[in-house]
């Protein structure tokens, strides 16, 4: 008999064998001494867009050539769901692979255990270099850089829309603008 704890099992099994086999893929080529195929790997996470608000999507309206483009190029997952849908348990999510439940971020000021591995600390280890530009939001107090990054461009909590302070590689720097339009600049 299939019960439900066989089922999560399988679900988790499956989840796991994929995370490994992108990551084997994605390092082989430096593994192997061929650094020159070594793919540039650039994650957007964009804040309450629905799956058909882009213009690739079909959206009849609303015009996105950037993303278009960036979605003709690279890969588009059409079935991505949240497990949590509340920032920062979501992002613990897509950074660590694990369930909320077991990275322990289940609202928007825990901070994440410098414990747990996420993929930018293996893309490190596999000789990318890696950075993060934009909101953590995971620890609301705190914007200090997190293991994984050699270049951080973040701020506090949900941060100041106008003129906000950035941390800058671990130095508080104020900037004068729209905080999209400077997160933009410094991606």
């Amino acid at each position: 008999m299939h019960n439900r704890d066989d089922e999560y099992q399988d679900k988790t099994h499956s989840r796991r064998t994929f995370l490994k086999t992108a990551g084997a893929a994605a390092t082989a080529p430096f593994l192997m001494g061929a650094r020159s195929k070594q793919r540039n790997i650039i994650f957007v996470l964009i804040d309450d867009l629905r799956y058909d608000a882009m213009g690739f999507a079909g959206h009849p309206v609303i015009e996105t050539p950037h993303i278009d483009n960036m979605a003709a190029h690279g890969i588009h997952l059409k079935n991505a769901f949240v497990t949590t849908s509340l920032c920062s348990p979501s992002r613990a999510s897509i950074l660590t692979g694990m369930y909320a439940h077991r990275h322990q971020i289940l609202d928007n000021s825990t901070l994440l255990s410098k414990d747990i591995t996420t993929f930018p600390v293996l893309l490190r280890q596999a000789g990318y270099r890696t950075a993060f530009v934009g909101k953590w939001h995971m620890g609301g107090s705190s914007d200090e850089p997190r293991p994984g990054f050699d270049r951080w461009v973040s701020f506090r909590g949900q941060g100041v829309y106008f003129d906000p302070t950035f941390n800058i590689d671990g130095e508080q720097v104020k900037r004068e603008g729209y905080v999209t339009d400077l997160i933009t600049d410094y991606s």
